[in-house]
């Protein structure tokens, strides 16, 4: 493969990640025969420290360190014109270092669930599995599932990884475009044992909805242009609509273009469970790759009245200037980005990256927000001028060789300072993770 070839395939799997590809069921392995086993060890310790002095525990700092365990096995299908087989997982978070002084209920960190008290729990667990159908090109999920779209993407920022239960639809019949849908009832978060009866949303809270689907696809027009349209319900709350589009643009063997636009339309639905909003957000960027270097600018826009907001702990926010503790999503806002990225295999220490990036964001006007997501200053008046910025830093090494091949160790530092509606912190997380193929 070309150099140019590599980076065209290299950004859009960047943009939109790997799709699976199923074959027909008359072709399948076999129940036992394509059957997987893996089992991934993460080790998560976690720290920030609020300039101001207020957190959750009124300590000025929220820490922990924990551990997790996770075992995910995948069978086969059945042979036949449609093929059965069952997904199943096992989660276990022990804590190793934390106290009541450190974190508590409601904290910012929440690795672990607490008790009634504050005090952390020692260990919980999460196990759960969902039965699946696969006929032609086309796969079902019934039970725990974890859905990847802009609208419905399940989180994986902390120790464990959230699901949901629901039944999930993926085709891939067509060439290039994979079509996805979904209809859930339950979700979970990363440091509870079991599902929440209610959605809960970053900035509504508990939302009481009995479901939200989800439907759309994504399209390669070719290797360097990716197309995607989705639009979801929060029964009773919202609706959402998303569109996004990357390309890249070979100038030589080793430098390209990279771009990228993300829009999302969300409007109430139904009860107005968070209250009357019509917003739009959009965020787009521009960027070039040489070599072992990417830089990339990117601006983005709330032209609503109320915070753009999603599912709690989830990833379900495809904007270039969501970030490692920022979203830039509050009504009004506007905000840039400059980022740099590192790949230091062209300089012969192939897994070991580094990347860093700066982005403000100014005018958070809450004059005209609903009371779900109004934010006033000590006198009750709503907020206005708001402004931040956060950076972070990162560098991540993953082993090529070897017994300890996968193992990924990670390091990512943030520093953000906001006016009134946002807090002042300093953040480091410490991640490794290492992978185990089983069967």
């Amino acid at each position: 493969m070309s150099k140019k070839a590599a980076l065209s395939l290299t950004a859009l799997s960047l943009a939109l990640g790997s799709a699976p590809v199923f074959a027909q069921s008359e072709t399948a392995e076999g129940f036992i025969e394509g059957s997987t086993l893996s089992l991934i060890n993460r080790n998560f310790y976690f720290n920030r420290d609020f300039r101001d002095g207020e957190s959750a525990t009124g300590n000025g700092y929220s820490e922990e360190w924990a551990h997790g365990l996770m075992a995910f096995f995948e069978s086969g299908y059945t042979q036949g014109s449609v093929g059965i087989g069952v997904d199943a997982f096992a989660m276990l978070g022990l804590k190793l270092d934390s106290g009541s002084g450190r974190s508590g209920v409601g904290g910012s960190i929440d690795l672990l669930p607490h008790d009634s008290a504050g005090d952390p729990e020692d260990d919980f667990t999460r196990v759960g599995g969902a039965v699946k159908a696969r006929m032609l090109d086309t796969e079902i999920k019934a039970g725990d599932v974890f859905p990847t779209t802009p609208v419905v993407h399940f989180g994986d920022s902390r120790l464990l990884p959230e699901s949901f239960k629901g039944v999930t639809v993926v085709n891939n019949s067509l060439d290039d475009l994979t079509l996805q849908g979904g209809r859930l009832h339950a979700m979970s978060q990363p440091n509870t044992s079991n599902m929440n009866e209610d959605f809960v949303t970053f900035y509504g809270g508990d939302v009481d909805a009995p479901w939200l689907g989800y439907a759309g696809g994504d399209y390669s027009v070719n290797e360097n242009i990716s197309l995607s349209l989705y639009t979801s319900r929060l029964k009773d709350a919202w609706n959402q609509h998303y569109f996004g589009a990357s390309a890249t643009y070979p100038l030589s063997d080793i430098v390209a273009l990279l771009a990228s636009f993300n829009y999302y339309k969300a409007t109430d639905e139904g009860r107005e469970l968070l209250g009357e909003f019509n917003n739009n957000i959009w965020s787009s960027s521009l960027g070039v790759a040489f070599g072992a270097h990417t830089v990339t600018a990117s601006y983005q826009r709330n032209n609503g009245n109320n915070d753009f907001d999603y599912l709690r702990q989830a990833d379900s926010i495809y904007l270039n200037n969501s970030i490692q503790y920022s979203d830039f999503n509050s009504p009004k806002e506007q905000s840039w980005m400059l980022r740099y990225d590192l790949n230091m295999a062209e300089y012969g220490i192939p897994g070991l990256t580094f990347m860093t990036r700066y982005a403000r964001g100014w005018g958070a006007d809450y004059s005209n927000a609903n009371e779900v997501y109004m934010r006033q200053d000590d006198n009750g008046a709503p907020l206005t001028g708001q402004n931040r910025w956060e950076r972070d830093v990162e560098a991540r090494y993953v082993v090529q060789t070897g017994s300890l091949k996968d193992l990924s160790l990670r390091v990512r530092q943030a520093t953000t300072r906001a006016t009134a509606f946002e807090s002042d912190l300093d953040e480091v997380r410490f991640i490794a993770e290492y992978p185990l193929s089983i069967l």
